[in-house]
């Protein structure tokens, strides 16, 4: 399972030209599955994603969490980051998992992020988004799974 994530002073992801999700303050975060990834894959991620401390404290310090700021994140699945570039021009997504099981996957994430004390708002799995950010600093971060 592999993170993007990007510290936001705001976001939001549109379908259609409607809001679908928006937060104000905390991270966006683009989750990709893999057809390898099991609980403890998601277990690890979420934690790491709202115990980081990216965000500054009175001493503009990264010191604090998005927990310790009561930040919220906008869930994004992206099956892109599992694309393969090493052959030709077109990307192959091989690695990525099928979509029941990444939805599945994606699904629980959100839930065990909410479990945690985090406001989330999601995009809508397989749907075509449109997804803008202010990206603050900027800030960002990969997290692997198969790092842990």
């Amino acid at each position: 399972m592999k993170a993007v994530i990007q510290r936001a002073k705001g976001a939001a992801v549109r379908i259609d030209g409607k809001i679908k999700g928006e937060i104000e303050n905390g991270i966006v975060v683009l989750l990709g599955v893999t057809h390898e990834d099991k609980l403890e894959d998601i277990d690890y991620i979420a934690s790491k994603i709202v115990h980081l401390r990216i965000f500054e404290d009175e001493n503009d310090k990264m010191n604090l969490s998005l927990l310790d700021i009561e930040g919220s994140i906008l869930s994004i699945s992206q099956f892109t980051l599992y694309a393969d570039t090493k052959k030709g021009r077109r990307p192959s997504f091989i690695q990525a998992a099928k979509p029941e099981q990444a939805n599945e996957l994606y699904e629980k994430f959100n839930e065990v992020l909410r479990s945690k004390g985090v406001h989330v708002e999601t995009g809508e799995f397989g749907a075509m988004m449109d997804v803008s950010l202010t990206n603050a600093g900027p800030v960002t971060i990969i997290i692997d799974s198969k790092d842990k």
